[in-house]
């Protein structure tokens, strides 16, 4: 696939579901990225082969336009020159939402122990309801042993 081609689908794909300044500006995005790519000695297949299929892509951009981090949309591009959301004229605001990543070792230690803890709170859960009940449970299940193990024999 040429960069013309792809280009031409990555469009096709973004036009219903993106505003026009939006499906513009990614445009010119992935035009300047080949364009960078192929001046530091890659082919044009190369580069669009990197890319992946533009349907894909584009599916990728409108559910980062809904929320995702813009980083997650463009990591290929971080060390290029043209990375600030500014640049690319992407304002993207967080309003309180924190995603917990579990990507090192005390966020792990942390999932570990709360796991810990959720197992002994069912475990103490469970043996108290069994030592509420022991006193009920267990006299009755001895006088029903004795009046089964002497009323069978009443033949």
């Amino acid at each position: 696939m040429t960069k013309s081609e792809f280009l031409a689908q990555l469009k096709k794909a973004l036009q219903d579901k993106l505003s026009s300044t939006a499906v513009q500006e990614n445009m010119e995005y992935y035009d300047r990225y080949i364009i960078e790519e192929t001046a530091k000695g890659k082919s044009e297949q190369e580069v669009v082969d990197m890319l992946g299929d533009p349907w894909i892509l584009a599916r990728t951009i409108t559910d980062a336009s809904d929320g995702t981090d813009w980083e997650t949309v463009y990591e290929a591009g971080s060390d290029r020159g043209t990375s600030s959301h500014e640049e690319r004229g992407y304002h993207q605001e967080r309003k309180g939402t924190h995603m917990f990543v579990l990507n090192t070792w005390v966020h792990r230690i942390l999932l570990i122990l709360f796991v810990v803890m959720l197992i002994m709170l069912v475990i103490s859960i469970i043996s108290g309801v069994v030592s509420f009940l022991a006193p009920v449970l267990v006299p009755l299940l001895i006088v029903m042993f004795v009046l089964r193990l002497f009323g069978g024999r009443r033949s």
